[in-house]
């Protein structure tokens, strides 16, 4: 496996993954991914002297199951990587006909926060701990070689982006820092080579994966819908104003804007005594974390019709979470009618 090949694979995985709706992973999920692997110049002792190791680039294949939760995700990761000997010194001197194989399995619980930059496109950020088993198939030249291997504590930061291909397939870059602590290696009795005290191995990796949502949301359209035209009160300006949000947005669009500077104009032609705002989400997200959006949605609305004039003690905020719908949705569902906030002039 190559990092050429996992790029190819992943390339023809979203050609044929045919209009991409976003899917907020709320639930459980698995995921492969694969790609390059490097490791830092290993420092350590041979025989009390100080010696230096150096790899070449090899590769990397890691599977993941986790379960996501607003915006949040828990996640187990099992990981393979191999990486050849490129040379080895010793006080600074190269030593001729030293090869090596390494191979290593780690064992990882990772913690990340999905940050939305877009409706399809999130910024993953994350750390892990876990176990890293590592074997070392050692050659000084000729037929006999020998074989250590070693369990030793790990951690790793974790940074990526993730692209919504499908309603339940995210296409995904990650990069990971890796650091294995207190690594050794003993070969003896084999040899009289004794490899320990060494520092902290250190690993990075660049892999593309895909990851799939066990779950089948019933997503609808999610472009921010065209206000309907508000119902005008016979012989008086229109007394209710509706402005839309993104998903999982509270920043105000210029559609949004549009629509707030009506509802200021019309507050201002009426005198009316008092402004009632009230922010709604959709069904995707937990009630508590629908609650607290819905709250921004309306005091995002609420601070710029104060800077557009109308005073802030004539107006009320509040927000309804997922309880007052639109549009009637299962759970889950990214209704866009429902992501609102009601303008209500009194």
């Amino acid at each position: 496996m190559t990092l050429r090949s996992a790029l190819a694979g992943a390339a023809l995985a979203v050609a044929m993954s045919g209009a991409a709706q976003a899917a907020q992973i709320n639930g459980w999920y698995i995921g492969l991914e694969g790609g390059a692997n490097w490791i830092d110049d290993w420092n350590h002792s041979f025989f009390a002297l100080d010696a230096e190791a150096t790899l070449d680039t090899g590769w990397v294949a890691l599977g993941t199951v986790g379960y996501g939760w607003d915006g949040f995700r828990l996640e187990f990761e099992g990981g393979y990587r191999d990486n050849d000997l490129e040379s080895y010194s010793i006080v600074g001197v190269p030593v001729a006909g030293v090869s090596a194989d390494v191979w290593e399995a780690s064992f990882m619980a990772n913690v990340l926060y999905d940050l939305g930059l877009t409706d399809d496109l999130s910024l993953s950020l994350g750390a892990g701990a876990g176990g890293d088993f590592a074997n070392v198939d050692l050659s000084f030249g000729g037929p006999v070689s020998f074989e250590d291997d070693n369990w030793s504590f790990a951690y790793q930061g974790i940074a990526g982006l993730s692209y919504a291909v499908g309603r339940q397939t995210s296409l995904f870059v990650n990069y990971r820092y890796l650091r294995i602590v207190d690594a050794e290696f003993d070969f003896r009795p084999g040899a009289a080579v004794f490899l320990t005290n060494g520092d902290d191995v250190v690993k990075h990796s660049a892999t593309i994966g895909l990851r799939y949502a066990l779950y089948a949301p019933s997503v609808m359209s999610d472009m921010t819908p065209t206000p309907p035209p508000p119902e005008p009160a016979t012989g008086s300006a229109p007394r209710q104003f509706i402005v839309f949000f993104g998903f999982n947005k509270y920043n105000l669009t210029s559609e949004a804007l549009r629509v707030i500077s009506e509802a200021v104009v019309a507050a201002k032609d009426t005198g009316s005594a008092t402004v009632l705002i009230t922010g709604h989400t959709d069904t995707v997200g937990s009630n508590t974390y629908n609650m607290r959006l819905s709250m921004r949605r309306s005091n995002a609305v609420k601070s710029e019709m104060v800077r557009q004039g109308i005073p802030a003690s004539a107006i009320s905020s509040n927000g309804k979470g997922e309880t007052e719908l639109l549009v009637q949705t299962a759970d889950g569902v990214k209704e866009p009618q429902n992501r609102r906030a009601t303008i209500d002039l009194n």
